[in-house]
């Protein structure tokens, strides 16, 4: 259903992985990779946009690199090697080409992530308020000093976090959520009872997936992404 494409960023260029939908028009949604990087269930999920009618775009930020999902270790290690000057550029790079795609309809860009995408999810939302309209990060967000203006994000935020999470703690995403609210965004980030860390991952690596509630989720997420974006 999809295809690696290349784009421009600042002066050279990123890759990614691009799923159109059957009628070859919809909202745009950029997906942001898990730790793994640019695997088989970005993929899957791209592909599932498409199938939903959107536009899919997921930027590859490793460049090639790739975690198996065995692999916590390497996929720990890319993720902390990643460059987020470069992240963010790559990030930014796909959201112009999205934009300006013939294919992508309606009012901005969508955004959402998992894990480290999740947390990107935001970045992504600060730095390019001009464009991104929704945004929906899963069980990832901002920790630590490295926080993002959250004054500056106008996209409508709706987040799944899990319950049961030593990556992204659900007491952080609570209070996360109040600071969002307080800097006038419109956000709500639902911790859900009983989920593990990558709840929704179609691959299940970590044996968390939580297939019924992601088909309950899914077309929640959808329906969200069109009435933002139409």
């Amino acid at each position: 259903m999809g295809n690696t494409v290349t784009f421009p960023v600042n002066g050279s260029e990123a890759s990614g992985y691009l799923a159109l939908p059957a009628s070859g028009h919809g909202p745009g949604i950029i997906v942001v990779q898990e730790w793994w990087g640019l695997d088989s269930g970005i993929i899957a999920i791209c592909d599932q946009l498409a199938e939903a009618g959107f536009v899919a775009l997921a930027p590859d930020l490793y460049h090639g690199e790739l975690a198996g999902h065995t692999e916590m270790d390497k996929a720990g290690a890319l993720m902390s090697a990643l460059p987020m000057d470069r992240a963010a550029a790559d990030m930014s790079g796909a959201v112009d080409m999205l934009a300006d795609h013939d294919a992508t309809t309606g009012t901005g860009v969508g955004v959402m992530g998992f894990c480290m995408g999740g947390m990107l999810t935001f970045v992504l939302a600060a730095s390019r308020p001009d464009v991104i309209r929704a945004a929906v990060p899963f069980y990832g967000f901002p920790s630590g000093d490295a926080q993002p203006d959250y004054s500056a994000i106008r996209a409508v935020i709706r987040g799944h976090m899990a319950a049961n999470d030593d990556f992204f703690p659900p007491e952080a995403a609570i209070e996360l959520e109040g600071r969002l609210r307080a800097a006038g965004v419109d956000a709500m980030l639902t911790v859900h009872p009983g989920t593990g860390h990558a709840f929704m991952a179609p691959h299940n690596a970590l044996g968390t997936q939580d297939a019924a509630l992601a088909a309950r989720l899914w077309p929640e997420v959808y329906e969200f992404l069109r009435s933002a974006l139409s």
